[in-house]
């Protein structure tokens, strides 16, 4: 029996990474519209609140130096609207670095205080208040405070890139590729780069995502937005199946940041895509212990339950509940994440369903479409889930996961060709697209008389 230590504080994560989306020739190829906002741009509020929306990653320690100075200025100025804007700010992003989402509450309660002493074009608090309701992933919220900033500074490039995160995450993506333009021509920098990248790649443009992405990168200040900026590059590379260029791109991320979590995540993913169960084990503990996002958390019991080590397993699913309560309890909608869990590991199938059709109600973009059509399928429901999943794959997005979830509905539903097809797609995209699934999808594959 092998025996670890897990330093886990009992808290979440968010998926508040900036969204890599806008850049140039990010418009839309198809007719059918389709983790985390950026750090928040702002106005004229004072430089605390600026040198935030500058920095995808800012170090805990450098955070909580700016939270204790704007704490100690309200304090001294008990009305001054500009710092309780940036404290706010402040609070979102800290709930971000320490995957702790009761900074959430406090944010929220310090950026209505800046709104009711200064109510008329208070810029910074709005883009708070969006930022704040997106990593809650209140998505239309985000967008009514986003719109409500761009009015009161139509010409500040980053609020663009707010309301663009925001449709996005509604699935309104002409709009959304429209403010990802104004971004860009307004203000080209780190951030608008990388959207830039995420809506290539959402259109399957894995190619052109990458050039954007390396735009981000030369554009990065700080060796935080370098270590974030390679990650970003380590992703595009691992979601193709290059598990080279990934663990490259990850190792020059630690080298410019060794305390970035996500990139040691990244390498343990390496390792589990190349076999290496015991050191992937150890290396998403490892995140575990520091950044306990529910996406490292699931890997990590995922890991030990193909390592048969099953209590452990249970202990991480057990942390994962755990999370989801707090999040909850904290105002974070996790429907989505609900639903992929349950319907993954086959659990609570009923509320699973709900949750994703709670969501849909929501918002109806294509990662909701195809959560949605995974738990109708693992409900007994693959006539409907057809519907969702080919919406999932309507603007050309080459995500292995989507082709492979549409192979599996259709293999139910007798599809024989259209599902080898599918499943085949999945595996030449990204072998190793899952902990869980991509081995089954290889023998299956095979079974239906494909090239695995």
């Amino acid at each position: 029996m092998r025996v670890r230590s897990r330093r886990v504080a009992i808290v979440t994560g968010l998926a508040v990474a900036l969204f890599a989306a806008g850049g140039v020739g990010i418009w839309m190829r198809t007719q059918t519209p389709t983790s985390a906002v950026a750090a928040p741009v702002t106005g004229k509020g004072g430089a605390s609140a600026e040198a935030l929306q500058d920095h995808p990653v800012l170090a805990a320690d450098s955070l909580a130096q700016t939270i204790a100075a704007l704490q100690a200025r309200i304090t001294a100025i008990p009305r001054d609207w500009n710092a309780m804007a940036s404290l706010g700010i402040a609070y979102v992003q800290q709930a971000r670095v320490t995957a702790d989402p009761t900074y959430y509450p406090k944010a929220e309660a310090v950026l209505r205080r800046s709104l009711a002493v200064h109510p008329e074009a208070n810029f910074d608090a709005m883009v708070g208040m969006a930022a704040l309701a997106a990593a809650r992933h209140d998505f239309a919220g985000a967008l009514s405070w986003g719109q409500q900033a761009e009015a009161a500074n139509p010409y500040n490039g980053g609020v663009h890139d707010v309301v663009g995160d925001a449709l996005i995450e509604l699935g309104h993506y002409p709009q959304a590729l429209a403010e990802i333009q104004k971004a860009v021509d307004t203000r080209p920098d780190l951030s608008s780069y990388a959207r830039a990248s995420y809506a290539l790649e959402l259109q399957g443009d894995v190619h052109g995502a990458v050039r954007a992405m390396e735009l981000a990168l030369a554009a990065a200040g700080t060796a935080a937005d370098t270590a974030w900026t390679e990650n970003q590059l380590g992703e595009l590379a691992f979601n193709a199946g290059d598990l080279a260029g990934a663990d490259a791109a990850y190792r020059r991320a630690i080298a410019a940041d060794p305390s970035f979590v996500p990139a040691h995540a990244g390498t343990a993913k390496v390792a589990a895509a190349r076999g290496d169960l015991a050191g992937a084990i150890a290396g998403y503990e490892w995140a575990v212990t520091r950044y306990p996002l529910p996406e490292y958390v699931i890997a990590l019991g995922d890991l030990d339950t193909k390592a048969g080590l099953t209590e452990d397993a249970a202990r991480d699913y057990g942390l994962l509940r755990v999370e989801e309560r707090l999040f909850q309890a904290n105002g974070v909608n996790v429907d989505l994440e609900i639903a992929l869990f349950d319907a993954d590991h086959r659990v609570d199938l009923a509320s699973g369903l709900a949750a994703a059709q709670a969501e849909w109600a929501r918002r109806q973009s294509i990662h909701v479409a195809d959560a949605l059509a995974w738990e109708l399928y693992a409900n007994g429901r693959a006539s409907e889930a057809l519907a969702y999943v080919d919406r999932a794959l309507a603007l050309g997005t080459r995500s292995a996961l989507f082709f492979f979830h549409r192979g599996m509905i259709e293999r139910a539903l007798g599809r024989t060709l259209a599902a080898r097809r599918d499943l085949a797609t999945a595996l030449a995209i990204n072998p190793s697209f899952s902990i869980l699934w991509s081995k089954p999808a290889t023998s299956l594959l095979t079974r239906m008389g494909g090239a695995p």
